[in-house]
């Protein structure tokens, strides 16, 4: 692909794609008939439609299957960007292809979760079925490929199917099997329905559940079914109270972010608040791409409106007028529902202008990702949605001072936020009594692996890994376990003699641990435990942004040096992984660098996998 202006037409396909996006172009210079070429967008005008330019690529991606030359040259005069610019962002994202393709791409997952429940053999029978990965199957018309964590732990393991046309299909496939997957791809939308909420949250129904309590109690499409079971409640407190009541009774609950750093969120709700450069922006990080993780998935498919109504919460205590909801591209299912619930919430004048008349303005847009697990750090979401890279930022300034568009942004994960919902209607007390001091509230757990029944679970915090692995259900009968995965591919791994741990952030990093987003990750002695390793080594090596050495070079020597060690290398290549984590621990960008060594590390200190120079034999 030349990356310069060439003229390259785009096909009438692509142009209307385009155009139902961005609107018909105006004159000759952003891409319409050369009949007037005096006129033409340009300064802060052009600069502001910047940030469309990810949804153009999505657009066109899901419409026609790849960005062509053409369409990315017709999207960059729309959009006054550089084709080479264009070109890095097209070229960024998994799901995005700059290359001809067909219209039918099935995802075969062959992450942790997934590899533990057979993959291996699914990708093995699927090249039988379907050809070998990467090729164009039968008459062309289908490619499957390998694919990182689809967020469908409890479905492992499992593939998604994207078709693309003017009206794109999609079909989910878990547990998978040869047959259903070549069934899905050739019909997706005749792959079967969804599976009951029961199958993703084993305790939908029971008493006590604060944050699942309405999965499988009301239709997720329906928001007279939400207000009945007490959506909007949260909302219209929030209103008798006034924003700065509100983030301090998010301060007194003691309520603390969800997706791995733990930090208070009252604080980081005040702190943006009191910003004077307005406008301040929302970001609702929805683009969980840890292996092992999918609570948010399911939160979003099982109770949406709780999501719109937490965002909508946060937004008044902290002075947001506009709210960007970014959701990871693989869910297709979530992005229907909550597209639902904020059409169905501006009906109803619980989004926009005067919401419910109380004078404060709001709305949210979604924003798809693209398939890059980089852009769950803040930072990056910032970069993907004003339509650039999404490469972390150098902090400070931090997001509360300089965020989304260089203005004021808090940035909360969906766990976080609907968490804001009990603590409103309930009360900061209540709220606070129920968990550890330091670890307030109830968790929502990713139990994923070989255990008899994944799911997301709901428990207190101070709750042991044993109940939780006893609420599953344990191993299969006649297995052992043999290690457990805290915190997902960026977590530590702990032996079967510690389940006595407390599921809490001051807990775990007690024990040496990490709690992360909630993963839990369970390994029988059917798992070979060296697969896992090489498999966590190549995700960060994959998933690096690639523009801080320590993270683009020593994720590299990270999964070489195991490579080696998986054929018996000995104790040198043990040192030099531990120097390799050292570095990218203490000097990478963010938070990729910083923790890939983590599982490594642990599962070497504390599993004993490579002692005396075994390959990957735990002792």
């Amino acid at each position: 692909m030349d990356l310069r202006f060439r003229d390259v037409a785009p096909t009438e396909e692509e142009r209307e794609t385009v155009d139902v996006l961005l609107g018909p172009p105006s004159s000759a210079w952003d891409g319409g008939v050369r009949d007037d070429i005096r006129t033409a967008r340009g300064g802060h005008e052009a600069r502001e439609r910047r940030d469309l330019l990810l949804p153009a690529l999505h657009a066109v991606n899901d419409r026609v299957g790849w960005i062509s030359e053409g369409a990315l040259d017709y999207i960059c005069r729309r959009l006054t960007v550089a084709p080479a610019e264009a070109y890095g962002v097209a070229t960024f994202y998994a799901l995005l292809s700059v290359e001809p393709r067909p219209r039918r791409v099935v995802h075969v997952c062959t992450d942790l979760a997934c590899r533990a429940q057979g993959s291996e053999e699914l990708c093995r029978a699927l090249d039988g079925s379907l050809g070998p990965h990467g090729r164009p199957a039968g008459d062309g018309d289908v490619v499957w490929h390998h694919s990182p964590c689809l967020g469908l732990c409890e479905r492992a393991p499992a593939a998604l199917v994207l078709e693309a046309g003017e009206c794109p299909r999609t079909a989910v496939v878990g547990p998978a099997t040869a047959e259903a997957v070549t069934r899905a791809a050739a019909a997706p939308d005749r792959a079967g329905d969804e599976p009951p909420a029961r199958a993703a949250v084993p305790q939908a129904g029971q008493d006590g559940l604060v944050l699942l309590r309405r999965v499988g109690a009301v239709d997720p499409a329906s928001l007279d079914d939400y207000r009945a079971a007490g959506g909007y409640l949260a909302l219209r407190r929030a209103f008798a109270l006034g924003p700065a009541a509100v983030i301090r009774e998010v301060l007194d609950a003691g309520l603390v972010g969800r997706g791995g750093a733990a930090f208070p969120t009252g604080r980081k709700w005040d702190a943006t608040a009191r910003q004077p450069d307005h406008p301040h922006y929302l970001v609702c990080n929805a683009d969980e791409s840890e292996p092992g993780t999918f609570k948010d998935r399911v939160v979003m498919e099982c109770d949406p409106f709780a999501v719109i109504e937490a965002m909508t919460v946060a937004a008044y205590a902290t002075g947001c007028r506009r709210g960007f909801l970014y959701l990871r591209g693989e869910y297709p299912r979530a992005l229907w529902l909550l597209t639902n619930a904020v059409e169905r919430a501006r009906e109803r004048n619980l989004l926009g202008a005067d919401i419910l008349g109380s004078g404060f303005d709001f709305d949210v847009e979604i924003r798809r990702g693209g398939g890059a697990y980089i852009c769950g750090e803040e930072t990056a979401i910032f970069n993907s949605i004003e339509g650039y890279r999404g490469e972390p930022r150098s902090k400070p300034p931090f997001p509360v001072e300089k965020g989304l568009f260089g203005k004021p942004t808090v940035v909360n994960n969906v766990e976080t936020l609907v968490n804001v919902l009990p603590i409103l209607t309930g009360g900061a007390a209540a709220y606070a009594a129920v968990g550890t001091g330091g670890s307030t509230g109830t968790k929502l757990f990713c139990l994923s692996g070989t255990v008899r029944r994944p799911g997301i679970y709901e428990l207190p915090f101070g709750a042991t890994l044993r109940e939780l692995l006893t609420l599953a259900g344990g191993v299969p009968e006649g297995r052992r376990l043999r290690a457990v995965l805290l915190g997902g591919a960026a977590g530590s791994f702990v032996r079967p003699g510690e389940l006595d741990i407390p599921l809490t952030f001051e807990g775990t990093r007690a024990a040496g641990a990490s709690l992360g987003s909630g993963v839990v990750l369970a390994l029988d002695d059917s798992v070979d435990l060296t697969g896992v390793l090489l498999r966590i080594a190549a995700f960060f090596r994959d998933e690096s942004c690639g523009q801080c050495v320590p993270c683009r070079v020593g994720t590299v020597r990270q999964e070489e040096a195991l490579h080696r060690l998986a054929r018996g290398s000995g104790a040198a290549d043990v040192a030099l992984l531990r120097d390799v984590g050292r570095a990218m621990r203490d000097a990478s960008i963010c938070g990729l660098g910083q923790t890939a060594w983590n599982a490594v590390e642990s599962a070497i200190d504390r599993l004993g996998v490579f002692a005396d120079g075994e390959k990957g034999r735990a002792s």
